[in-house]
């Protein structure tokens, strides 16, 4: 894949795989607002970085170290739902990505959840 203007191979902060990373994050934000998850700055910025790297192993075919699944238990089934559907948007990536991606995902949903049983 080559950007619209050159012809030189497309790296992380090409700035057409930089869009498709906007794009697919503006898509999660969307997803996890609509289920009443609201990642804060610092997670935001996490998931930010996380999406970024899958965006560029789904164009670079890049694989995973192995991940063992049994570590991603305690993830609620909620948390790996959402992150099975944001896998499917792009192309080319391991199911254990959702498992890796599903951790963000729990995070902001246990802080939502721990704020509003101390409130």
């Amino acid at each position: 894949m080559n950007t619209d203007t050159h012809d030189a191979p497309l790296t992380p902060d090409s700035p057409t795989l930089l869009r498709k990373t906007d794009l697919t994050l503006a898509r999660i934000h969307n997803l996890l607002a609509d289920q009443g998850i609201c990642p804060n700055d610092v997670q935001q910025q996490m998931l930010a970085s996380h999406v970024k790297a899958m965006v560029w192993r789904s164009y670079s075919g890049e694989s995973l170290p192995e991940v063992d699944l049994s570590l991603f238990e305690e993830i609620s089934p909620l948390s790996l739902r959402l992150a099975e559907q944001v896998v499917a948007w792009l192309d080319r990536l391991a199911y254990e990505e959702a498992h890796l991606l599903s951790v963000h995902f729990e995070v902001a949903r246990s802080e939502e959840h721990t704020s509003a049983l101390q409130s």
